[in-house]
């Protein structure tokens, strides 16, 4: 396959006439100058695609549900129980046609590939299937289907609490030891769906796992990415500070070397110390702003993480709007309106929304064990088309654009996605959207009857 650009992001240069040849999912030539040939697919501006570094695909079928204001203050931890209450009815099928829509639906946003943090593992109330890995196995069948490049991250969940407590209700379906964990992981690892997918693991959190829980885990996977999710609620940092003595972020940096593998999710309630820290360990901040705004977590240190050198990427997490413009966009404005300034994501100088878009596509590729990030012989052939010719962009130089995508463009502007050279975006639509839409619907038909 090969495929030809009026304008590209080649490294840290803008190129035009753009000859991008691929090979077995990877860039294997790039040439500047030669015009189109007759089999080449033609685009206007090349970009390399990001990863969607976190997500739940389940909770999208959940979108919308949970904008009601009860008696009460509503929180995190009031959707957090609705939450629990919706995937108590969730069948292995039904995961499995809502990860296909929200795969396919990340593709046609831009999105060349995904870290599934997967934490649904047991039957409602427990009882694991017969194979511990079935959902995982529903998951690959999803990424098969739509042809996103998957990171799979299954979950260890112990606790239901910081204080170690038991599990209860819709927790039970997340319940593993770190040996039934480990051995799933395992099983997981012979099935991935592509040959670019990558197995990781994923700690919850310090509320849900101990220290010890994660030592044994990563001593028996020494290599690979680790997630986890951190600090993303002040209830939570008080609880894990009360139960442990000291604050998550604080308290993961003194007891493991995080390094270039981890992704610290959310992150969101830092100290300065703790932002610096983290900003220098090398590790990658999972940066969520959509859900984050949605569940009222509060605003990411991002001025400081930025001049400390820290590494960020974006996630869509509750898939409530998967939208990576608007990822990208409420990063920046949640900076601005906390700081009451401008151009914040952007150290010392420069394009705010290259350096978001760039700085999130390095920092997702590192988070996802993937090899890509940029369009560069050897990488992955990860890559995403947008339409230059839309009135948000036709005024811009190429220096310009994307600020206009980031700030100015709405939903819609992308041509054509791959995923490790899988062309599975063309004029906008995913190749099996006529396949997956109605799928999604009679599986949802089925869900809302039980609920």
């Amino acid at each position: 396959m090969s495929v030809h650009a009026k304008t590209a992001l080649l490294g840290s240069d803008w190129v035009h006439d753009l000859w991008v040849k691929v090979e077995n999912g990877r860039i294997t030539q790039l040439q500047t100058g030669g015009a189109a040939k007759p089999d080449d697919v033609r685009v206007d501006v090349l970009l390399p695609a990001l990863a969607n570094l976190h997500s739940h695909a389940f909770q999208r079928a959940m979108a919308g549900m949970t904008e009601v204001r009860a008696a009460g203050r509503e929180s995190f931890w009031t959707w957090r129980t609705l939450m629990y209450r919706f995937l108590d009815r969730l069948t292995p099928e039904q995961i499995q046609a809502i990860a296909a829509l929200v795969y396919m639906e990340m593709q046609e946003a831009g999105y060349a590939s995904v870290g599934e943090f997967h934490y649904v593992h047991n039957q409602p109330g427990g009882q694991p299937y017969d194979s511990p890995s079935e959902l995982s196995q529903r998951i690959f069948a999803a990424a098969s289907q739509t042809g996103i490049g998957l990171t799979h991250l299954p979950v260890l969940y112990i606790y239901g609490g910081a204080r170690q407590e038991p599990l209860t209700g819709g927790q039970l379906r997340f319940g593993n030891s770190t040996n039934q964990f480990l051995k799933l992981v395992e099983d997981c690892q012979k099935a991935l769906p592509h040959a670019d997918s990558v197995i990781g693991v994923a700690p919850h959190s310090l509320r849900a796992t101990t220290v010890q829980d994660i030592r044994a885990v990563l001593d028996e996977r020494p290599t690979g990415p680790v997630h986890m999710h951190i600090a993303e609620q002040v209830q939570e940092v008080s609880a894990v500070e009360a139960a442990l003595g000291d604050r998550p972020v604080n308290g993961l940096l003194n007891n493991f070397d995080v390094d270039s593998r981890w992704c610290l999710i959310h992150a969101t309630h830092m100290t300065d110390e703790e932002t610096q820290r983290l900003a220098r360990s090398e590790a990658v901040a999972g940066l969520c702003p959509i859900t984050e705004a949605n569940l009222g977590d509060g605003i990411f240190n991002g001025a400081k993480y930025i001049n400390n050198g820290g590494r960020f990427g974006i996630g869509s997490d509750s898939n409530i709007r998967i939208s990576l413009s608007e990822e990208l966009r409420m990063l920046e404005y949640s900076q601005r309106l906390r700081d009451r300034a401008r151009t914040i994501m952007v150290s010392p100088e420069g394009s705010v929304g290259r350096a978001l878009y760039t700085g999130a596509a390095c920092g997702g590729a590192q988070a996802l064990a993937r090899e890509g990030g940029e369009i560069a012989v050897g990488k992955l052939a990860d890559l995403v088309a947008i339409d230059q010719s839309h009135p948000t962009l036709c005024a811009l130089r190429d220096d310009q654009v994307l600020d206009g995508l980031c700030f100015a463009a709405p939903d819609g502007l992308v041509t054509d996605l791959w995923s490790a050279g899988r062309h599975m975006v063309r004029q906008g639509r995913h190749i099996h959207r006529d396949q997956i839409i109605p799928a999604y619907r009679e599986a949802i038909a089925e869900l809302l009857s039980e609920l």
